[in-house]
């Protein structure tokens, strides 16, 4: 675990105990004099020296309440000296922790920057201070540039990458994810030089895609956010309750599936004419002439057998 620059600024300030003072004098009884208590061994920290030359830091007490402009420059010189450190050593891990929190505006800069996007604070801090890690491990003195310009980049990237792979309610590829940003800047484009919304069509020409590859873009934007079942009404709506309750509503098509399951065993119980007659007249919605010429009986006959089965599956049906 790296240790802060405050704990290595105590360590290396904090007074060694006078070993003199825990020898027994000679002659003394040592039998007489009680045992102290042992303070329990501190945790394994990394070996520092007694006195770190580190003058650039003289005067610096807490490295993330320094100006920027003095940041800036301390950051110039302390990148100079990680340089010629040996990674791994204490003196590397101080210069380098504090490098860190001196730089720390520049995540929340960065932060500022990307807007809101309905993500913990705490969290972006997290992610960007990783991009800072990774901007001062690769940053070269040698090349003369500044290192704002360089680290900037780094820390946005590493935020956006989090947007990319964390944030989305449902996984979606990364071609469609950079399509959808794609789609949103032509959208606000073409808003503006048309004074409407867009087309599907206006968009694929605009973008050289086609049809089917804008609506399933668009239809990836859907997968950004999920809003929750359980969220309140809004004022104005008559159904106060929370959203899963106001999405359903009442199917009457179970109702007809209920049935024709109830009516599958009563209609295969009558006789084969009795089931030949509905077939014609509800399968292949012929008239009852039609049914009779095809029999060879008369439409009133074909009336009352028609009549006289719908009578008995009906009370089957009410009955059970």
């Amino acid at each position: 675990m790296a240790t802060t620059s405050d704990e290595l600024l105590h360590r290396v300030t904090a007074p060694v105990p006078d070993e003199a003072s825990t020898v027994d004098a000679p002659g003394a009884d040592r039998a007489a004099v009680p045992e102290r208590p042992r303070r329990p061994e501190p945790p394994e920290r990394p070996d520092l020296p007694e006195h770190p030359d580190f003058p650039e830091l003289a005067d610096v007490e807490d490295p993330r309440q320094v100006a920027p402009g003095d940041a800036r420059e301390l950051t110039r010189v302390l990148l100079a000296r990680l340089s010629t450190l040996e990674e791994g050593t204490a003196e590397y891990s101080y210069v380098r922790a504090t490098l860190i929190e001196l730089n720390l505006s520049l995540v929340r800069f960065a932060i500022r920057r990307v807007g809101n996007r309905r993500e913990p604070e705490e969290d972006l801090i997290q992610v960007g201070s990783l991009g800072l890690i990774k901007a001062i491990d690769r940053f070269d003195p040698e090349h003369g540039a500044e290192f704002v310009t360089f680290a900037l980049p780094t820390i946005l990237g590493e935020i956006r990458r989090h947007f990319r792979d964390a944030t989305w309610a449902v996984h979606v590829p990364r071609r469609l994810q950079e399509l959808r940003i794609t789609l949103a800047k032509s959208r606000d484009l073409l808003f503006q030089r048309l004074g409407r919304s867009p087309t599907v069509a206006e968009l694929a020409r605009h973008l050289d895609l086609s049809e089917e590859e804008v609506i399933e873009g668009l239809a990836a934007a859907n997968g950004h956010t999920a809003g929750s079942l359980d969220a309140p009404a809004t004022e104005g709506e008559e159904d106060q309750g929370p959203l899963g309750q106001r999405l359903g509503e009442e199917d009457p098509r179970y109702d007809t599936v209920e049935n024709l399951i109830v009516l599958k065993p009563l209609v295969a119980a009558l006789p084969e004419r009795d089931r030949l007659i509905l077939s014609m007249r509800f399968g292949e919605e012929l008239t009852q002439s039609q049914i009779g010429a095809r029999l060879g009986l008369s439409q009133m006959h074909v009336s009352r057998l028609l009549n006289r089965t719908l009578t008995s599956l009906r009370a089957d049906l009410t009955a059970t």
